[in-house]
């Protein structure tokens, strides 16, 4: 990628994509972002339920319209529902699976048209925990699991066409544990990223030239618990 242009960021009024927000406009870019809540600052957003299929669609397509080509996708949005099986509400548990997965798949479907178009690249956003499962996070780790398996078979699909990149984190300091009871919450000795170190991978991705893809990326603190 010559420039980095247009980003669409899913996420990004909080958290690591708020870091890849400020990261797109450090370098220049222009990103534009999809959330339940606007994002700070004069950035060009749409407020949408990305676990509303129908309305996820339409927001890509007016940020489509007004920016007509796309340079970068990246899906940083995600929530949870802690808790075992049997003590997390069905519709709770649903919520995880369309937010994180079925929004993931939603953006990334509505966006191809306009990635293709401007030669650009996916990057989607995993877990550790979508590579080893956990208790009392069957909803997460449902989600990110199916997260790494459609981007693996995405990146097959569309190669040539659009770059995709398999982004896995490890735990980072975000307000993602706020709201928790204590015993989900990272302990006050837990080594987690700063997601300005995040953010720096998936513009390391979205940066590549042409030609070159990476297509999965594990970054996590040196002490991560949940890797490998």
């Amino acid at each position: 990628m010559d420039e980095l242009g247009t980003v669409l960021i899913t996420g990004g009024a909080s958290g690591l994509g708020e870091a890849v927000v400020r990261s797109v406009l450090g370098r220049g870019g222009t990103p534009v972002v999809l959330d339940r809540d606007p994002p700070v600052g004069e950035v060009d957003h749409e407020v949408v339920d990305l676990g509303d299929r129908d309305a996820t669609e339409q927001a890509v397509a007016a940020v489509v319209r007004r920016h007509d080509r796309l340079t970068g996708v990246v899906t940083a949005a995600g929530i949870d529902a802690c808790g075992r099986l049997e003590d997390v509400p069905a519709d709770e548990w649903d919520a995880v699976i369309r937010v994180n997965l079925l929004g993931t798949v939603a953006v990334a479907r509505a966006a191809l048209p306009a990635l293709e178009a401007g030669g650009g690249r996916l990057v989607t956003i995993a877990s550790t925990l979508g590579l080893r499962p956990l208790s009392d996070a069957t909803a997460y780790c449902a989600s990110k699991f199916g997260v790494v398996g459609f981007t693996r078979a995405l990146a097959v699909e569309l190669a040539g066409r659009v770059g995709v990149t398999l982004l896995v984190p490890g735990g980072m300091a975000t307000s993602f544990f706020d709201g928790r009871t204590e015993q989900y919450r990272p302990g006050p000795d837990a080594a987690l990223n700063d997601p300005r170190r995040v953010a720096d991978a998936v513009m390391f991705a979205l940066g590549q030239p042409a030609g070159c893809e990476v297509r999965e990326l594990v970054i996590c603190p040196a002490t991560e618990t949940s890797w490998p």
